[in-house]
């Protein structure tokens, strides 16, 4: 049985097909592309129509490879960035990026709004510049709510893709959990905030949840692409969601989820909102029924993106293996940098940031681009720890290991880096854990599995995972030390 995923990337996209055999799942990747934000006179933007073209390419390709047989399709994505339709389907507006500005700027008025702290109390979201909530307020003050008018709809990235496929309307659970407007006791957008932000609720489409089908491809979609049509499944479309779901992890276990960002947290039955969640600004994130996810934002795999386009740009087109054989060369333990500073989240000129970074603290140095790579990888791996303790603390629980799954999970070094620092056993992948756990909520949705538990054992038995144990504990114990004087 033939399953398709589009897993789209802050920074790529692709089209991957899950083959079904009733004991174990295979994936092939079917269509590949990059993309990234565009800047414009008027801000950040995601090139929205070329993305939907680029899944239509894929499509095309697993309709054709499969022979038309696809039981059903489901779309994953980044979260809080969002289009407005109108009620005949019309694209009214384009999706600005969630690394634009225009937050920024208005976030004293916004937080004047309601603090903080109040928001955090309400809905246990991370506070965030990037947050749905922080958007639909800059739109308050830069006066353009005309768009809340004539019946139009807010549709998140991957609602959007399928409204296009489908002509459904929905909001997804998961989606709508983190967009710092979801309340988790009421299980509904919370009416406080819509209230005090001037948010009208019939902007949004109904919430559906994962584990279901949504509906199935148009007419006009099927006689486009040739095809006699194919369900399409509400999976956790937060991108994070997904990957979570495909870590190989027991209660006791941390996950991080590590691509553009790395999301390092845990799973458990509820939200757990207090004021330590507030003042280290832990996410509680909505996920399927059991597996809610309690974790923080660490900048990931971004920063090593960034170096590589800026030599890129320069006529230097090193790949990733290159970049961390150079690291894995260079002397360790030298540099570290808060990679979580906010000089770090806007691309751009990442060497150059990085080496004023560390001449701040290490005096008159210039770093070898092995030397940064390196730094940058000892510096995630730190902040990985820092964040795991703190999670400890708020779950009150004791991890036994670490599953890093998603792009990151490819970077040995990083792997090995991690388990030396935080003194634990390291499980790394599947890479592509994002697309399988997209797939695993299509199986449930199709009743091929019954749980999340069965699922994670049909990905065990087909995807193994690499073991990573620490070394040299000690060294490392003592060059932590250090790590923390910067933070």
């Amino acid at each position: 049985m033939n399953y398709v995923a589009f897993d789209l990337g802050g920074s790529g996209g692709k089209i991957v097909l899950g083959i079904y055999t009733g004991q174990r799942l295979s994936i092939r990747t079917l269509h590949q592309f990059g993309h990234g934000p565009v800047s414009l006179p008027g801000g950040l933007y995601w090139n929205i129509l070329e993305i939907y073209q680029e899944m239509i390419h894929g499509l095309r390709i697993a309709v054709n490879i499969t022979g038309d047989d696809i039981q059903s399709f489901g779309i994953d994505s980044f979260c809080n960035d969002y289009a407005f339709v109108s009620p005949t389907g019309e694209l009214l507006s384009q999706v600005h990026c969630y690394r634009d500005d225009r937050t920024m700027k208005h976030s004293r008025k916004i937080y004047d709004v309601m603090s903080p702290s109040d928001l955090y109390h309400v809905n246990g979201n991370q506070n965030a510049s990037f947050n749905t909530l922080m958007q639909l307020a800059s739109m308050y003050f830069e006066k353009e709510t005309y768009y809340y008018q004539n019946g139009n709809k807010l549709l998140f990235i991957p609602d959007l893709l399928i409204y296009f496929l489908s002509g459904r309307q929905q909001t997804e659970y998961t989606l709508a959990s983190v967009s710092q407007m979801y309340d988790y006791k009421l299980k509904t957008w919370n009416p406080l905030i819509l209230d005090r932000y001037q948010i009208p609720s019939h902007i949004f489409a109904d919430i559906s949840y994962p584990g279901n089908m949504i509906g199935k491809t148009t007419e006009e979609f099927n006689a486009r692409l040739h095809t006699k049509g194919f369900q399409i499944a509400a999976v956790c479309e937060h991108d994070t969601a997904s990957a979570f779901l495909a870590a190989q992890a027991s209660q006791d276990h941390a996950i991080i989820s590590c691509g553009t960002w790395a999301l390092v947290g845990t799973e458990a039955e509820l939200p757990i909102i207090n004021e330590h969640g507030f003042q280290y600004n832990i996410a509680n994130e909505g996920s399927y029924k059991g597996h809610h996810r309690i974790l923080r934002n660490v900048m990931g795999t971004w920063i090593i993106q960034q170096i590589k386009a800026y030599y890129q740009e320069r006529g230097t087109d090193y790949s990733y293996s290159q970049m961390e054989e150079m690291a894995a060369l260079a002397p360790p333990l030298q540099y570290f940098i808060d990679v979580d500073e906010a000089i770090f989240f806007s691309p751009e000129n990442m060497p150059e940031k990085i080496q004023s970074n560390c001449r701040k603290r290490y005096g008159d140095v210039r770093l070898s681009l092995g030397e940064m790579v390196r730094c940058v990888y000892e510096s995630l791996a730190c902040k990985y720890r820092w964040n795991l303790k703190l999670l400890e603390r708020h779950t009150e629980k004791t991890f036994t290991g670490i599953h890093i799954v998603g792009g990151g999970a490819q970077s040995r070094l990083m792997c090995q880096l991690t388990a030396n620092v935080c003194s634990l056993p390291v499980y790394a992948g599947p890479t592509e854990a994002t697309a399988i756990g997209n797939i695993m909520m299509q199986l449930m949705a199709d009743g091929q599995i019954r749980s999340v538990e069965e699922g994670r054992a049909l990905v065990k038995e087909s995807f193994p995972c690499h073991e990573f144990y620490p070394q040299e504990t000690a060294l490392w114990e003592k060059h932590y030390d250090s790590f923390l004087s910067i933070l």
